[in-house]
C-alpha cells in the first residue's frame, strides 16, 4: 500500500536527546554513571511523558534522592540543554515532505511542559500536520493503544502510515499493528527510504 502520510519520532530522529551526554559534561562521567546505578531517571522521565506534571514531578524525585538532589533537579532546569541540537537534515526532509504536500505527524513520548517549552526553541514542531504527544495523550510508545489512538484520530489506514522512530520496540509495535516502519539510524537511511517510496526526489532528499 503506498504512504499517505509520514510519522515522525521527535527525541533522537529530529532533536537529538542525550541526558546521560549533558550530565558528562556537567558533573562528570563517574558521578553521573553512579546516579544513574541508584536513580531510574528514565523511569521518572516517563511518568512526566505519561502526563505527570514536570516539575512536580522531577522536585519529588530530587527529594526521595537526596543525595544526588541537585543533579536530578538539572533534569528539569536544565533539561533543553539535553535536549539538543536539532538534528537538520532530518527538519530538511520534514520541511520537504510538507513542501511536496505528504501528510506529516509526530509520534513521541514527550511531556506536556516540556513540548511546550521545546516548541519555543524549534520552531518546526509547530509545523506538523498532526502531532501525537504521550503527555496529552496520557500513553506512551510502545503500548499498542497509542498507535491505535492515531489511527482512529487521522482516519488513515495503518497501512498506508510510514513511521520513523529510533527506537526498536516502538518500530515493532507499529509494524505489529501494520504500520510501514523505518529504524532511524540517521538522516540520511530515512532520506533514502523517502526516495524508494517516491514521496521525494533525491535532490529533495538531500
Amino acid at each position: 500500500m503506498s504512504v499517505e502520510a509520514v510519522v515522525f519520532d521527535i527525541g533522537n530522529v529530529l532533536i537529538e536527546w542525550q541526558p546521560e551526554r549533558h550530565y558528562d559534561a556537567t558533573i562528570g562521567e563517574a558521578r553521573r554513571r553512579d546516579m544513574f546505578a541508584r536513580v531510574d531517571l528514565h523511569e521518572i522521565n516517563d511518568r512526566v511523558d505519561r502526563g505527570a506534571p514536570f516539575r512536580q514531578t522531577i522536585e519529588e524525585a530530587a527529594e526521595r534522592y537526596p543525595d544526588f538532589e541537585s543533579e536530578i533537579l538539572m533534569w528539569y532546569h536544565e533539561w533543553i540543554h539535553m535536549a539538543q541540537p536539532e538534528i537538520p537534515h532530518s527538519v530538511r526532509i520534514l520541511r520537504a515532505l510538507r513542501a511536496k504536500g505528504v501528510p506529516v505527524f509526530a509520534l513521541s513520548n514527550f511531556g506536556i511542559e516540556s513540548f511546550e517549552f521545546a516548541e519555543t526553541k524549534y520552531p518546526f514542531l509547530t509545523e506538523f500536520d498532526r502531532r501525537y504527544i504521550s503527555g496529552h495523550m496520557g500513553c506512551v510508545k510502545p503500548h499498542a493503544l497509542i498507535y491505535e489512538m492515531v489511527e482512529a484520530d487521522c482516519g488513515i489506514a495503518a497501512q498506508g502510515l510510514l513511521f520513523a522512530d529510533d527506537r526498536q520496540e516502538n518500530i515493532d509495535a507499529a509494524a505489529n499493528r501494520g504500520w510501514q516502519t523505518h529504524l532511524f539510524t540517521g538522516p540520511d537511511g530515512l532520506a533514502d527510504r523517502l526516495v524508494k517510496e517516491g514521496l521525494l526526489s533525491a535532490e529533495q532528499a538531500r
